[in-house]
């Protein structure tokens, strides 16, 4: 914490200032301090928050876009509940946007609603968004710093995170601030001064300006100081610094020429010493400042997540462990053993036997460690190896539960209903209300029944999201089995990246509805757009009840179609059109357009499918057979007469034919015997003649693949059938056999393990040797005249 004075005295501990004040009042002296954090860290914002309360400020500035200021009254709403971030974006481009993410143990939330408690004016103070977000690709950032990591150095800690946690986290003092900030007056001493760059700023992409101690991203867990040095470039104050601390200088001025008396400056530790001191003239400053690129851009609050405060997420300005500062923050009374119950208690909710015994003596673990440590309090260290010795047994894999639900967390903050944002953003927060839908971070199953409208809702809903690009819900399968349509299990889980993602949709209309319309009919409209991509389109378009492009994309697939002159693409198409009539019915939607097309689809399948079946090499008949098998499926779950039909009548033509592939005309003989279009002698006749002399044994083999595909149970009930199989097979010679076999091992390896064995045991059964004649057939005395002694005894007794 370093006190300024205007008066031109001497400095008081962390420098002075000589700062006129507004009314040329000498004796009217303004106060200044600075109060160097760290980002996100618990003992930091309980160090502040009491430092704010001595001191009682008029004013306050905090490191953050200064162009969010209107933003700040909404700190005060009932609903702001953190973790929350600040989202600034160009309307123009969405895509390019960045994040300022707070939470309830962030230094600056406190300063923040300290301001609101005491109706002390807040400011942020760093260089704006709009000027953050104009920076190009190749003018962002440079190379990364660690201060914290060289002070852990120095301290002879081989990890920067376990030494801030020793040092701060666990001893909150107010007095703290001084001696932080002249550690890093002295790192910045030595620190040489990049030379002047294009770097104009951070990487706009980023969730946060890439820094810890302001200007160092953190070390992962267990990283020591040589996974620090090949990471981090050595200490430089940059060109970017440079330019925010400037920034920073200039907002101080203004407030304090706006009359401010007691004036506290919230920032990052490695910027406190260039704020610290007599201000000087501003004239460096403005220069400093002059010329940079400026964009338009929008803010608005978003909820966050503790993961994406972790960083292991990517964030540069992330701490190893959110929901442990959370909790080091929120519980002040016996943290360590309340800890220790949660703890507790998430093993207890995996199924893992945990006691008290084992609470117990987990915490006198953790504060033995503490105690040879000369720790005041145990710290994360301690705790995760109390954990890991008593509650684990050194399990890392139960570990592991705990550092991510607990350590890290999943925690999903909360904003008012009021804060700015596109009407698309808008529209879904009335939709997720109405629904009774709960915004989650942790992954939920919901089942929905179709049958009732508000789950219908819900299904438009989350396939609406799906289609505009934001994965809120993932279509999975449910623990209730269901074979109709009336029933979609859904896996929730909502990430704040999505909330870029509206953002991006809003270009695409103000609703949910208008805008997944107005997206799937220029997908559709595409000149590259394949009739199976329309017939998904269509299908998602229905599952979405978007009516207002249903007729679009109805003509456009129908024009599609009929340029369309590769089957291959209308057996593709047709399962998808046949799912969306089927979804049609159970939603009460009209579907005699889209059956006219399904129409109009097989028509030109059955008249090109003959044609296209010839002259195929192994791959390609293969392919063909998979969508002959998904369209035999499709139209027999249609159930239109004239279509199945036209079908079969289509299945015959081929299966009649000697210059098809053996797996299509095998599969073709198959399907026209499930249907009863051929009889069993019919398809033993078949059989037979694919297994003659004439044809090649690779021939064969292709044929019985195709016929079987995967029914490994019609061998165990058609006896005939696998004696006829089996006697093909063994009149191979060695060599026909050897070429033979890969392809009958994928015949046979696609059945279940139940089916190989009930196959082996008609074999057994059955019998395949050749009958002896009955002329030859041996006799033995000694078994007939066990048998006449059995039978005698049995007549005997019974006599």
């Amino acid at each position: 914490m370093s006190e300024q004075t205007d008066d031109g005295a001497n400095p008081l501990p962390g420098g002075t200032a000589t700062v006129p004040g507004p009314d040329g009042d000498a004796g009217a002296t303004p106060v200044t301090r600075v109060f160097g954090i760290r980002h996100h860290g618990p003992g930091s914002a309980r160090s502040l928050r009491l430092a704010l309360e001595e001191f009682g400020p008029d004013a306050i500035l905090i490191e953050g876009p200064a162009d969010a200021d209107p933003l700040v009254g909404f700190v005060a709403a009932d609903t702001m509940t953190p973790p929350v971030a600040l989202l600034a974006y160009v309307p123009d481009s969405p895509a390019r946007a960045a994040f300022w993410p707070f939470a309830v143990f962030s230094p600056e939330w406190q300063a923040m609603r300290y301001g609101v408690d005491h109706a002390v004016p807040v400011r942020f103070c760093d260089l704006p968004a709009s000027q953050v977000l104009a920076a190009d690709d190749a003018d962002r950032g440079g190379d990364r710093t660690d201060p914290l990591g060289t002070l852990a150095a120095a301290a002879g800690y081989d990890d920067a995170e376990r030494w801030w946690d020793a040092v701060v986290e666990s001893v909150p003092d107010s007095t703290a601030f001084d001696a932080i900030t002249e550690a890093m007056a002295a790192l910045r001493e030595d620190a040489p001064v990049s030379p002047e760059t294009d770097a104009t700023d951070a990487d706009p992409s980023a969730v946060e300006p890439p820094e810890t101690l302001d200007g160092a991203p953190g070390a992962s867990p267990g990283e020591g100081s040589a996974t620090a040095a090949r990471e981090f470039a050595p200490l430089v104050v940059d060109q970017h610094t440079l330019r925010r601390e400037a920034h920073m200088r200039q907002t101080m001025r203004q407030v304090l020429k706006g009359g401010a008396r007691r004036l506290a400056v919230v920032c990052g530790a490695w910027h406190a010493p260039a704020l610290t001191g007599p201000l000087g003239p501003a004239a460096p400053d403005t220069r400093l400042l002059k010329g940079l690129p400026k964009t338009k851009a929008a803010l608005t609050w978003v909820p966050w997540t503790h993961s994406r405060l972790a960083a292991g997420s990517g964030y540069g300005a992330g701490v190893t462990s959110p929901g442990w500062y959370h909790h080091l923050f929120s519980e002040t009374e016996r943290p360590v053993a309340r800890w220790l119950t949660k703890v507790a208690g998430v093993l207890r909710a995996h199924d893992l036997p945990v006691s008290s015994a084992h609470i117990i003596e987990s915490v006198r673990l953790a504060d033995t460690l503490a105690a040879l440590r000369g720790r005041p309090l145990a710290g994360l260290s301690e705790v995760t190896e109390a954990v890991r010795s008593v509650m684990c047994g050194g399990d890392e894999t139960m570990l592991r539960l705990v550092v991510d639900e607990l350590v890290v967390g999943e925690t999903l903050g909360g904003v008012p209903e009021d804060t700015p944002t596109v009407p698309l953003a808008a529209d879904l927060r009335a939709r997720i209300k109405t629904l009774r839908l709960k915004q989650e971070p942790l992954a939920r199953t919901v089942d929905l029944d179709l049958r009732k409208e508000r789950e219908v809702q819900r299904s438009h809903l989350l396939h609406r999201l799906r289609l505009l690009g934001i994965d809120w819900g993932t279509p999975t399968v449910g623990e209730t089995r269901n074979t109709g349509t009336f029933r979609e299990t859904w896996s929730l889980r909502w990430e704040p990246e999505f909330e870029v993602r509206i953002v991006e949709a809003a270009v695409w209309g103000t609703t949910l509805r208008t805008a997944s319309e107005a997206k799937i009919l220029d997908t559709a409209s595409r000149d590259d757009v394949t009739v199976a991509a329309l017939a998904d389109a269509l299908e998602l378009a229905l599952l979405a009840d978007l009516g207002g492009a249903t007729e679009g994309l109805i003509t456009r697939l129908e024009a599609a179609a009929a340029l369309d002159h590769d089957v291959t693409h209308l057996l593709t198409a047709l399962p998808g059109l046949t799912r969306t009539l089927r979804y049609g019915d159970v939603r009460g939607t009209d579907t005699k357009a889209l059956a006219h097309v399904a129409d109009g689809l097989l028509v030109r399948i059955c008249a090109g499918l003959p044609g296209a079946v010839t002259g195929l090499d192994t791959d390609a008949a293969e392919a063909l057979r998979a969508q002959i098998d998904a369209a035999h499926t499709a139209i027999g779950t249609r159930d239109n007469e004239h279509a199945t039909a036209e079908w079969l009548a289509t299945l015959q033509r081929i299966a009649d034919r000697d210059d098809v592939h053996g797996a299509i005309a095998g599969r073709a003989v198959r399907l026209l015997c499930d249907a009863e279009r051929i009889d069993d002698a019919d398809s033993a006749r078949r059989l037979a003649a694919a297994l003659s002399v004439g044809n090649t044994p690779a021939a064969k083999a292709a044929w019985i693949d195709g016929f079987l595909g995967g029914r490994g149970l019609l061998l165990v009930h058609d006896r005939e059938l696998l004696r006829r199989i089996d006697e093909w097979l063994r009149g191979l010679a060695e060599d026909q056999f050897v070429a033979t076999l890969p392809l009958l091992r994928r015949t046979f390896g696609s059945f279940e393990s139940g089916e190989r064995r009930a196959i082996g045991q008609a074999l057994r059964d059955t019998g395949t040797t050749t009958p002896v004649a009955s002329g030859t057939t041996a006799v033995d005395p000694a078994r007939g005249q066990r048998a006449l002694l059995a039978a005698t005894t049995i007549l005997g007794a019974a006599g």
